[in-house]
């Protein structure tokens, strides 16, 4: 039974309110904004929408993959550029793509406890400014040189430089452990589940077609601040990768982007992004002196790890969900609205036949039963990040937002995010509508 069910009403944690910018291809409009910039539009467009003063906010988390030098502790930058009090403490987390569900647990669970009654989680992820580096020889000298002392001593550090190492390092998304990139990782998923190009092409084209429908019909209209740029000249309002013409045929013509005879294409991966997310989190009863209608309950949350990362790097969803539906005495068929993180469209439909999988279920997570895999008709169905963008940290909070304005909308019980991340990692969290 989760821990959150045996508290006193009023130390429940509930999401008041959850936003995120739009998501933009890096190297656009976001690009004028620094990490940290970027990362305090949804913190302050949260405290404006609930009337909360900054003074109030007791924590402050951000997730955020790729740090910049200068700005290591994203949150705290983050957290003053929105106009909180340098008293309010702020840290930031890297977990991989799960770096904001991380948070978002940790200050539930003050809450829980009784440490605090109102904070923000957020996540954030500005590729059009990242840290470039000088290579590794080239480092290892800089220190000896810092520490020299002599002209002769200076000199000697400096010896046996190649003009190659001179060259810039860019991060890369390669896993040091296995030293397979996430796309070559998705690629093994897709011959140990028996993937096809067919269907992996299918789901990207019905992510961008549901992506376009939501918009269209309005339902992220209270998810999406728009972000003023620079005099205010430029607001951005809307996500910018959505491909409403897209079609299966189109896809098909294609070249496989990570290995010759593999499935896996540009399009049917999600795109290197920019963009934040944030959550206002409250007490029960903090919420209801302030008057505050309240979006989500947060019931429970899991974490975990793959069992061998060769061949189940982004099965976080499917190593997560089981323990989190079990410990609940919930079943598949009991959650009205999944919202999990599309990587890549084949790791989406490897952990769907990960969930139905019998032998997967005995002996990967010891169950007697899977679980089954996720109705479409429950799945994503406002799009997901094949169509809307992946700025890895800012991705948990969409789909936070995204799940509990669906549930809101269909007037259900309950609903799952979930996400795998780099390092074979993986979260799930479950979400509970208060007026169902």
């Amino acid at each position: 039974m989760s821990y959150y069910r045996s508290l006193d009403p009023a130390r429940q944690p509930v999401i008041v309110d959850a936003v995120r910018t739009p998501f933009l291809h890096s190297g656009g409009a976001f690009s004028q904004l620094r990490h940290h910039e970027l990362a305090a539009r949804p913190i302050r467009a949260l405290l404006e929408r609930s009337g909360v003063a900054p003074a109030e906010i007791e924590f402050l988390t951000v997730g955020a993959v790729v740090q910049e030098l200068d700005t290591t502790n994203v949150a705290r930058e983050a957290g003053l550029e929105a106009g909180l009090p340098m008293r309010v403490p702020a840290y930031s987390v890297s977990m991989a793509g799960v770096s904001p569900a991380v948070g978002l647990a940790h200050l539930c669970d003050m809450i829980a406890l009784g440490r605090l009654d109102i904070a923000i989680a957020g996540g954030s992820e500005n590729f059009s400014d990242i840290p470039i580096r000088l290579r590794r020889p080239v480092r290892q000298r800089a220190a000896r040189l810092a520490l020299a002392k002599s002209a002769g001593a200076k000199l000697k550090a400096l010896t046996g430089l190649r003009p190659g190492d001179f060259l810039p390092e860019l991060p890369s998304s390669k896993d040091l452990t296995t030293g397979m990139s996430m796309g070559l990782a998705c690629e093994a998923m897709v011959r140990r589940f028996g993937v096809s190009r067919e269907a992996a092409d299918a789901f990207a084209v019905r992510s961008h077609q549901l992506a376009a429908a939501a918009w269209a019909q309005g339902h992220y209209a209270a998810d999406v601040v728009p972000v003023s740029l620079g005099t205010g000249a430029v607001v951005v309002e809307r996500d910018d990768g959505i491909r409403q013409d897209t079609t299966a045929d189109r896809l098909a013509r294609l070249k496989p982007a990570f290995a010759a005879g593999g499935i896996i294409t540009a399009a049917t991966s999600s795109g290197i992004t920019d963009g934040a997310s944030a959550q206002l989190l409250m007490s029960a009863a903090a919420a209801a002196a302030r008057q505050l209608p309240v979006l989500g309950r947060l019931v429970d949350y899991q974490f975990g790890g793959v069992n061998d990362m060769h061949t189940e790097m982004l099965l976080g969803p499917a190593m997560t969900i089981p323990p989190l539906l079990a410990r609940n005495g919930l079943a598949i068929e009991d959650i009205a609205v999944f919202e999990l993180h599309e990587a890549f469209a084949a790791q989406i439909l490897s952990n769907q036949q990960a969930l139905g999988d019998a032998a997967f279920a005995r002996a990967e997570l010891g169950l007697e039963q899977p679980v089954g895999a996720i109705p479409l008709a429950r799945l994503n169905t406002w799009g997901g990040s094949l169509a809307l963008g992946n700025p890895f940290a800012g991705t948990g909070g969409r789909l936070l937002s995204t799940a509990l304005r669906r549930l809101q909308a269909s007037g259900e019980r309950y609903a799952i995010t979930a996400t795998c991340a780099g390092g074979g990692l993986g979260a799930a969290i479950l979400l509970e509508n208060p007026q169902a």
